[in-house]
């Protein structure tokens, strides 16, 4: 009666099984390939219970079964969802599930799954790919909280030891690997807060020779780098940031091989299943409804992005933002990234000092009205903050010196609210007023 069930359910849905199954058919391969727009748009979500164009929210903790044999054989392995069979939704949810399937869309994966927050994505891949006593080689220029999970926690709890190499230095990456103990490559396609960029191709390549899986977090760059394709086994993401675009969602994903996501699914070994980040079904259904204007959304980041990089710089302000053309990585990141998403919204202001630095956003904050100063990213109003004293200030003095962030480094995630000369008015207004008190440059 079970088997019966869930075939007629399995009519209404559309395509659970893309997410976990490692048949993969030509179709797939095809879509991963694609342009991020076109691969989502093929990702048609399922049906809302009596057919709305929603779909419906699954708010269960926990899922029936017709026969009591069915769950003996869902704890074996024999039943799962992609045959809609369900046990818990610490282990899997149909409506994070969907998400999964959509994030799987947008990074050219085979499979995905979301969890909680971005850390708990990191922490829980590296965690299943790692074992006691292993190693990893992982960019000197990293997020804050992720440097300090591997340059500290790790070591304390697990024996996970860390060797933090400049990965524009590709001997220098090799060098590091050590063949049979190394277990993973990881770093940011567009580093926080630096924005220097990953040259993925050429990391992959030395990752692959020598036997190592590479993790990519794409959390600054959705929709304008796809690190799968450019040859990245695993890619994760803060989903808060650019994916959810609202400033209100905490949220990861881990994409990558269905084997991968399987394994970190399973009863007995699998790191999300047994340390439990679970996406709330409710949080995955808002998010599966804003992953549609992504694209939109980055290209005006982007491009407004550019446009005040190119004007400040004009001003003579030190302005870092590779999508200008005499940025060092410029032609890099041209090279790597999907026609027509830009090169990102974030900029960065070098103000040398954490005090002039703090004016800058006072200005920018009280006077302009041009941003919040807050730290996060994505959102529709510009977002900055100091990073070496805030989202950055877990490395030491001399570890962000090495990352090549300055003390007064005032990094801008560039809304797209309002219009953009009205905001570049609010910028000047600001501006002018700090040049009355201090000097701009």
């Amino acid at each position: 009666m079970a088997e019966t069930e869930s075939a007629e359910m399995n009519r209404k849905r559309s395509g659970t099984d893309e997410v976990i199954s490692d048949n993969d058919s030509k179709r797939k391969n095809a879509v991963r390939q694609m342009d991020p727009a076109a691969a989502l748009a093929l990702t048609r979500h399922e049906f809302g219970e009596h057919g709305g164009v929603n779909m419906s929210i699954e708010a269960s903790a926990t899922f029936t079964v017709m026969e009591p044999e069915t769950l003996c054989r869902m704890f074996a392995g024999e039943l799962g969802p992609d045959r809609d069979f369900y046990i818990y939704s610490r282990h899997f949810n149909p409506t994070v599930l969907n998400l999964g399937r959509h994030m799987a869309a947008l990074e050219g994966t085979e499979a995905a799954y979301c969890t909680a927050s971005g850390m708990s994505a990191i922490s829980s891949v590296l965690l299943q790919l790692c074992s006691s006593g292993g190693h990893v080689v992982a960019s000197n220029t990293l997020y804050g909280g992720t440097h300090a999970l591997l340059s500290h926690f790790f070591p304390r709890t697990c024996n996970i030891t860390t060797t933090f190499v400049d990965i524009g230095d590709l001997e220098s990456v090799e060098s590091a690997i050590v063949e049979g103990k190394t277990s993973l490559l990881y770093f940011e396609s567009i580093a926080n807060p630096s924005l220097k960029v990953a040259n993925i191709p050429e990391l992959c390549r030395v990752g692959h020779a020598k036997g190592v899986t590479v993790v990519v977090d794409n959390t600054f760059a959705p929709m304008v780098i796809s690190p799968a394709l450019l040859g990245a086994d695993v890619v994760v993401h803060s989903i808060s940031k650019f994916i959810s675009g609202g400033a209100d969602i905490i949220a990861g994903a881990v994409c990558g091989p269905a084997g991968l996501v399987n394994s970190m699914m399973d009863l007995h070994q699998g790191s999300l299943m047994l340390l439990g980040p679970t996406m709330n079904a409710k949080v995955a259904f808002e998010l599966s409804e804003r992953i549609p204007h992504l694209g939109l959304r980055m290209k005006e980041h982007s491009h407004r992005a550019l446009v005040f990089a190119e004007r400040l710089k004009k001003l003579g302000m030190k302005v870092i933002y590779p999508g200008l053309e005499d940025h060092p990585q410029h032609e890099l990141l041209k090279s790597l990234t999907n026609k027509d998403y830009g090169y990102g919204g974030l900029l960065c202001i070098d103000m040398e000092t954490v005090e002039r630095a703090n004016l800058l956003m006072t200005h920018l904050q009280n006077d302009g009205q041009f941003g919040f100063m807050a730290v996060s990213l994505g959102y529709y109003e510009t977002l900055m903050s100091c990073s070496g004293s805030s989202t950055s200030s877990e490395l030491s003095e001399e570890e962000r010196k090495i990352a090549g962030i300055s003390p007064g480094l005032v990094r801008m995630s560039i809304g797209y609210i309002g219009t953009l000369e009205q905001k570049w008015t609010q910028m000047e207004k600001a501006l002018a007023r700090f040049q009355e008190k201090h000097s701009l440059v």
